[in-house]
């Protein structure tokens, strides 16, 4: 089932498509994945469309949603998830380390890794306290232990 959500942002990904640039892009980023040739604009643009047109969006819509656009491979798609997931850092629980290893794990690029980790991870890791801090440390130091994580 695809939501609205991710139905718009695929659709003005898809608008903003340039096979030039696909093919560009495909060559330098690699990863096994799709490429429609969108501009890191256009995903940041479709985003923040979303969001605006879909105020509505909890924590956990919002974390689906990612999950939605990540499941397909292609390279805007899960750009976009990473985007909306930067946006979402602070209302972020610890509980979502599951879903962003699922995601490191699966993400066939660096150009998603190293984001996601940036802006996502180490905010949230920074953000957390108590038991919560120390449980997600123990996750962070298990993914850098399996190389994971890119390396400073």
């Amino acid at each position: 089932m695809t939501t609205p959500a991710a139905e718009f942002i695929d659709r003005t990904l898809r608008a903003e498509a340039s096979e030039e640039r696909a093919i560009v892009d495909a060559a330098r980023i690699g990863g096994g994945l799709r490429f429609y040739g969108a501009s890191v604009g256009a995903v940041r643009g479709a985003v923040r469309d979303a969001r605006r047109r879909h105020p509505e969006l909890s924590h956990d819509a919002v974390a689906a949603l990612a999950s939605e656009l990540w499941a397909e491979p292609v390279y805007e798609r899960r750009l976009a998830a990473v985007v909306l997931l930067q946006g979402q850092v602070p209302t972020l629980l610890a509980s979502d380390f599951t879903r962003l290893e699922q995601l490191l794990r699966s993400a066939g690029a660096r150009g998603l890794v190293d984001p996601l980790v940036a802006d996502v991870v180490r905010p949230l890791l920074e953000r957390l306290e108590g038991a919560d801090a120390a449980r997600a440390r123990r996750i962070v130091d298990r993914w850098a232990h399996e190389g994971l994580l890119p390396r400073p």
